[in-house]
């Protein structure tokens, strides 16, 4: 394990990440996962899980307080990266010291409440290209234009994570003149009639989980 690290990059890559948690984890959204962004990270623990199925990450980052000494045995020192600061969760530590056009984060929703909803407050405040996959959703903060390329009827939330205001088109119902705050109006459950056009920068953006190849590719990378 390296001396604690200070807030630099760690892991820097062309490759899209797939950035692994100590949340729940299926095995098929794995093997997706790694197709779509090659290049292997774990927050803390999740580097429980990619042992468990044969993966070696290329960096571990976090406060090491959720990783197994028989896990941490098995992974090379030298990609074991402590980081010391009780301030941040482990996902914005990886954030902070990851460089890559796209992360697609896995093990970060579905399990603990408050665990998903820091991780949304941190998509939400860091704005890079991250995208969360759960068993029942596809999550993102939107960027200042959004097209998705989704079929009429697919479930299109949008969440406040502050004070929000957009434009859209293709959306059942539009968000065009509404202010959107988490405390007032919210987006819950809103239907595309086809190819979706977002403007409304920050808002987080759900989806079903059969859209993750969607999410991508709104990106432009991957």
């Amino acid at each position: 394990m390296t001396a604690q690290e200070d807030v630099n990059t760690i892991l820097r890559t062309t490759r899209p990440v797939t950035l692994v948690g100590g949340g729940p984890v299926l095995a098929e959204d794995l093997a997706w996962s790694i197709s779509r962004a090659p290049c292997i990270a774990a927050a803390d623990g999740g580097a429980e899980t990619l042992v468990a199925a044969g993966y070696v990450p290329e960096a571990v980052i976090g406060d090491m307080d959720s990783l197994s000494e028989a896990a941490l045995a098995k992974l090379p020192k030298e990609i074991v990266h402590y980081v010391d600061d009780q301030d941040s969760t482990d996902f914005e530590k990886c954030l902070s010291r990851i460089t890559t056009p796209l992360i697609i984060g896995l093990g970060f929703l579905g399990g603990r409440l408050d665990h998903t909803m820091a991780a949304l407050s941190t998509l939400a405040r860091d704005r890079r290209r991250c995208i969360l996959l759960g068993s029942s959703d596809v999550v993102f903060a939107a960027p200042a234009l959004l097209r998705l390329d989704v079929a009429p009827g697919t479930r299109v939330s949008l969440f406040p994570m502050g004070p929000v205001a957009g434009r859209s088109q293709g959306l059942r119902w539009p968000i065009d003149g509404m202010r959107f705050d988490p405390g007032g109006r919210i987006g819950t459950s809103n239907e595309a009639t086809g190819p979706v056009h977002l403007e409304a920068e920050g808002v987080i953006v759900l989806l079903p989980p059969s859209e993750r190849d969607v999410a991508v590719d709104a990106f432009g990378t991957g």
